[in-house]
């Protein structure tokens, strides 16, 4: 295997067009006396898109694919369909902001639900905090829902209800709004980058879009640099379709989300695999290994960096390319920060309510912060290594406190645990249950309260881990109440009776005829 950074120090390199410094030095081209020797300039052609022809030619193969292969969308059909330029950039926004961090296949219910509520801009700036936290309800990331409101309330009070026309203005203008997304509503909404509306092009850089550019163009740098994310934006705009903008983008985004995709890719099925640098470098690899395997000479593939050690946009040469890996070399990112470990004592508190039916009480969280606003069991943190008597303690006197009355520790029944793994968090909730008899009464200013139905949990602002809490204490019920229970908990149970040992006895043993005393 060749590694990355295997180009000769001296020499002439391929592509670069002048000697390395140890090849000046054999000539004899000693530098001035006191000059100091010039750094190799790394010449980053490689990693560009400097061939206007090739240019051309990705951006007619891609679109072409694309008119062919893209799928049928709810926010793709709005934005076709619509005349109006507000509500067009409307659905393109709310479908952006809901993509983000999460499948398509999750979003498409979401999308259709939040567009029927709430059609347009002044719809959703006359909408409740609380309204919005419902139907956002299990999609995560919260904090997209209330700043899309807030933004939407801004351009109904502020912009007389009109969406800036630029990405610019959206970036500069509406709260949430961050580049990608403006680019992206901005060239699918509008046309950005169409020469007849606007001379300055948008590209659009996501997750999907860095993947494409950086196999592409054999990027090896780390992905999520900001050196690296501004020379990959640079040349998003560099490849825009000046005649297609919104669609060249979607084609970007298209082509990383259903064929290159992070393992196990469709290289051939890509409609530009001869502009792919990273499907080369692994041909020319497969090629040299069958002549090598044959025992033919042939020369070395070009698979060298771009420069003598300095390029910023190759792989590192403590990481060099691994041929088991291929085009999946690409891209690479700094190893992510292990999220921190948390645990948190939650209580399904638990009565009959005036039909009969089990109602639960939750609590609202704060407004700021993780899960914000949101619904859920009453919670309290517990410190890692904590015996579960010690929780269950704990649990207790915080509930005492909130409650105003006492709750004996040993009336709080354990459920199990609930792991839930938020973007920075691995929170494991500690599941307990307590019934009450009546009613209870809570000072409102520490939190707002209520009483729910299951189906009224069901439809509230509450967090996907909150309902896996719900499933625990139902399955543990189901447990409970099933025939089978009774038998199941006596089976490790020893047999009682003059001569039990308690082994477990074989099935020979069974069927072994008795014994006479």
């Amino acid at each position: 295997m060749v590694p990355l950074r295997a180009a000769a120090a001296g020499g002439l390199r391929r592509g670069a067009g002048r000697p390395g410094p140890a090849a000046r030095s054999r000539r004899g081209a000693a530098p001035r006396r006191g000059a100091p020797l010039p750094a190799p300039a790394p010449s980053p052609a490689r990693h560009l898109f400097s061939d206007l022809a090739e240019v051309e030619a990705l951006r007619r193969n891609l679109l072409a694919w694309y008119d062919e292969f893209k799928r049928d969308l709810p926010w793709r059909r709005l934005a076709a369909a619509e005349p109006d330029a507000d509500r067009r950039a409307y659905a393109v926004w709310v479908s952006e902001i809901m993509l983000q961090q999460t499948q398509v296949a999750t979003v498409i219910d979401y999308y259709n639900r939040w567009m029927q509520k709430w059609p347009t801009l002044q719809a959703l700036a006359q909408a409740s905090l609380e309204e919005v936290n419902e139907l956002w309800a299990g999609l995560g990331y919260y904090s997209r829902g209330k700043r899309l409101q807030e933004a939407a309330k801004k351009v109904v009070s502020e912009l007389d209800g009109q969406m800036p026309r630029t990405a610019e203005a959206l970036q500069k203008l509406l709260p949430g709004v961050g580049r990608y997304t403006a680019g992206a509503i901005a060239s699918i909404s509008y046309g950005q980058g169409n020469l007849s509306s606007c001379p300055q092009a948008t590209g659009v850089v996501d997750g999907n879009v860095i993947r494409v550019l950086c196999r592409l163009r054999c990027i090896g740098a780390d992905s999520s640099s900001p050196a690296v994310i501004d020379r990959l934006w640079d040349m998003a705009n560099a490849l825009v379709d000046r005649s297609r903008p919104g669609d060249f983008n979607q084609a970007l985004m298209e082509l990383g989300a259903t064929v290159c995709v992070p393992k196990a890719p469709l290289c051939g099925e890509c409609p530009v695999k001869q502009h792919c640098q990273a499907r080369h470098r692994v041909e020319k690899e497969l090629a040299f290994a069958s002549q090598k395997l044959f025992s033919k000479p042939a020369p070395m593939p070009d698979v060298e960096d771009c420069g003598a050690g300095g390029c910023p946009l190759c792989p590192p040469a403590t990481e060099p390319w691994d041929s088991s890996l291929g085009v999946t070399n690409f891209p690479r990112k700094a190893a992510k920060k292990q999220p921190r470990l948390e645990r948190t004592a939650t209580c399904v508190l638990e009565r009959r309510g005036c039909h009969g039916a089990a109602e639960f009480l939750i609590v609202q969280r704060p407004s700021s912060g993780l899960l914000a606003g949101l619904w859920e069991f009453p919670s309290f943190p517990l410190a890692q290594g904590l015996q579960e008597e010690k929780q269950r303690e704990m649990l207790a006197d915080h509930l005492q406190a909130w409650m105003g009355q006492p709750v004996a520790a040993g009336s709080l029944q354990l459920m199990g645990e609930v792991v839930h793994i938020f973007s920075h968090i691995h929170q494991t909730y500690v599941v307990y249950s307590l019934p009450l008899d009546g009613d209870i009464t809570v000072d409102p200013a520490l939190s707002p309260f209520r009483w729910v139905t299951e189906q009224e949990f069901h439809t509230s602002a509450v967090s996907t881990a909150m309902k896996k809490v719900l499933k625990v204490r139902e399955k543990q019920c189901k447990e409970e109440s099933s025939p089978g229970k009774g038998s199941k908990r006596k089976r490790g149970t020893k047999l009682q009776g003059a001569g039990n040992t308690g082994k477990q006895l074989s099935l020979r043993a069974f069927l072994r005829p008795p014994t006479s005393p």
